[in-house]
């Protein structure tokens, strides 16, 4: 597909020259700190993690050692790059999502600063389909009780849906109520056993992806489709509006919108219902790009990936989601331009993370069996600062959620939690739920580990007893949604993070022996890995489906 108009791409590219004009390489370590927002969360930024005290003289400092980097990529140096990201958004309509010109600003300002920094930069293009809302939706019940439902509280927009606009009569399927239900909706053909075609399918969230469900549903007749939230629980997670994506491999040519659990419960116990559902939205074939930077030095044979996703959502600015994690390793890397690595360190900015995975599952995808061989791990920095933070660390050995990464990531799980105990810090293990970018990696049987901070699901008391904050309020209150902004992040979380990220980095960069099995094929390492992320979809948040 065809790049933006080139009169956009000359606009973003002024904004990005006059951004670098700000962040200058050589101003990196040295240049006065900027006075920190501290957001809406808890913590702050003085002298903590990553805070005041560090980086004097890392502008001329090769940082080959865990101290030396540490020290060099600070709190300032992360938020400069987070100032530069809303800037960004600010000039682009307010955000940064794949397939708009903020996207390729913010390409664009990554981009220029590796190079200048000697990093061997590239672009590396994708097709996706670009999601908008075209305006106000609409979900009628039009009989037997004639009824207009308020979008954003009774319903929503599901991304990725097909748009369309269908008056019918609705069938529910397979629907279990209550709380401690097991449902599997729509999860399997057989459930859409007789079912009228022409109708809208009544679907429950529950077990399988929202895309299979709705694949069904259009492989049996329905016209179009309303998913409710499950409800098998008390959490609002489970009771409202369900946040989740169909993917960009949506092929159902349905459209969809997504209900509360108790709209969903009150619409299944009606008869003769009739709905009007129309989604007004657009799926555009669209083409983003990776950015990928790789070191000049070290050994490709055993090389080391740290990423992040690069877009918003369409919503907003996205500088918590993913703006924190872009510039932690953004700063690593910067500091790390001096560096002689033993292993080739290569870093990865992901296109349409939002849409579904989608950059980073087409570069798995894109490369050779030999070309993943020299991929020894992974590491993956998704939402850093939550305002309301947790210290998560992903569950490499399977031992609190009971589903291990592939051999090697036990190994870099201890390291994030060695790091968090060496500063006095609390953590807790979070599930492969494959709803970030090391979906891709894990299923080639790739080690990897990393570092999340929370999003939607809300903090419990236990969890204010070991980090502070508010019990009952989301990680980050302002997920997905305009307000994740420059301010919307615990500097506290986020400074330690992005030192971890540093030590990381720096310390599978220099290894003698990395974690992982020897080099081998594919069907190996997949069987390693085993289950995979078809086999275990994600079951909660934005590409949550189960």
């Amino acid at each position: 597909m065809s790049h933006h108009p080139r009169q956009r791409r000359r606009a973003s590219t002024a904004i990005v020259a006059a951004l670098l004009a700000i962040v200058s390489i050589a101003s990196l370590g040295s240049a006065p700190a900027p006075a920190l927002a501290g957001g809406p969360g808890h913590g702050g930024g003085g002298g903590h993690g990553g805070g005041g005290g560090h980086g004097r003289g890392c502008e001329n400092r090769t940082n080959d050692s865990v101290r030396k980097l540490v020290d060099c990529v600070t709190i300032q140096g992360v938020r400069r790059h987070q100032k530069a990201l809303q800037r960004i958004a600010d000039r682009n309509g307010g955000t940064r999502a794949s397939g708009t010109p903020g996207y390729e600003a913010s390409v664009d300002y990554v981009a220029t600063l590796l190079r200048r920094a000697g990093y061997q930069v590239t672009i590396d293009p994708f097709e996706f389909f670009l999601f908008e809302p075209a305006g106000p939706s609409a979900l009628e019940q039009t009989a037997p009780t004639p009824a207009t439902y308020v979008e954003d509280t009774d319903f929503g927009l599901l991304d990725q849906t097909d748009p369309g606009d269908v008056t019918a009569p609705v069938t529910p399927v397979d629907i279990q109520l209550g709380e401690g239900n097991t449902a599997t909706s729509g999860c399997e053909p057989e459930d859409f056993a007789g079912f009228p075609a022409g109708n809208i399918a009544l679907l429950q969230r529950g077990v399988c992806t929202f895309e299979q469900k709705i694949e069904n549903a259009a492989a049996a007749g329905a016209s179009a489709a309303v998913l409710f939230n499950q409800g098998n629980t008390a959490d609002e997670e489970r009771q409202g509006i369900p946040a989740v994506t169909f993917g960009n491999g949506n092929t159902s040519g349905i459209p969809a919108l997504g209900t509360t659990y108790a709209l969903g419960a009150e619409l299944a116990g009606t008869s003769g219902l009739e709905l009007r559902v129309f989604a007004n939205s657009s799926r555009t074939p669209s083409q983003s790009e990776n950015v990928i930077a790789e070191t000049r030095r070290g050994n490709d044979a055993n090389t080391v990936m740290v990423g992040a996703h690069l877009d918003s959502v369409l919503e907003g600015a996205g500088i918590n989601d993913n703006g924190s994690g872009t510039a932690a390793i953004l700063e690593t890397a910067l500091q790390m331009r001096k560096a002689h690595p033993r292993n080739t360190v290569r870093f990865a900015f992901w296109g349409a993370e939002e849409s579904g995975l989608v950059g980073s599952t087409d570069y798995v995808a894109t490369r050779t069996e030999e070309e993943l061989a020299q991929i020894k791990l992974y590491l993956n920095f998704d939402m850093l600062g939550s305002p309301n933070y947790a210290n998560f660390v992903y569950d490499g050995d399977g031992s609190d959620f009971g589903l291990p990464g592939p051999d090697g990531s036990a190994a870099i799980e201890t390291l994030f939690a060695d790091f968090y105990e060496s500063r006095g810090e609390a953590y807790e293990g979070t599930e492969i739920d494959f709803r970030s970018d090391y979906g891709a990696f894990f299923d080639f049987g790739i080690p990897f580990g990393g570092l999340f901070s929370g999003a939607e699901d809300p903090k419990t008391p236990e969890q204010v007893a070991l980090y502070g904050g508010t019990a009952g309020v989301a990680f980050d209150p302002c997920y997905h949604s305009e307000c994740d902004t420059y301010d919307n992040v615990s500097l506290e979380a986020l400074a330690t993070n992005a030192d971890s990220v540093a030590n990381a980095t720096i310390t599978y960069a220099q290894a003698r022996t990395l974690p992982g099995p020897a080099p081998e094929g594919r069907s190996a390492r997949a069987a390693a890995a085993a289950p995979t992320s078809t086999t275990n979809p994600p079951t909660t948040g934005h590409h949550a489906t189960a």
